[in-house]
């Protein structure tokens, strides 16, 4: 549990410097719902 925690943390912050560099929020739109789309199937789907 306290390594998925910390992977969860550790994305997070990966997505806040993204949207730090990249601007436009249709681009930041995109790139979220599909990284929660990955992350729903790797989690749920146990790829």
């Amino acid at each position: 549990m306290r390594k998925m925690i910390g992977l969860v943390v550790f994305f997070i912050a990966i997505g806040m410097l993204l949207m730090i560099i990249i601007h436009n929020r249709l681009i930041g739109l995109i790139i979220t719902s599909l990284l929660l789309f990955v992350g729903y199937n790797c989690f749920c789907d146990g790829w």
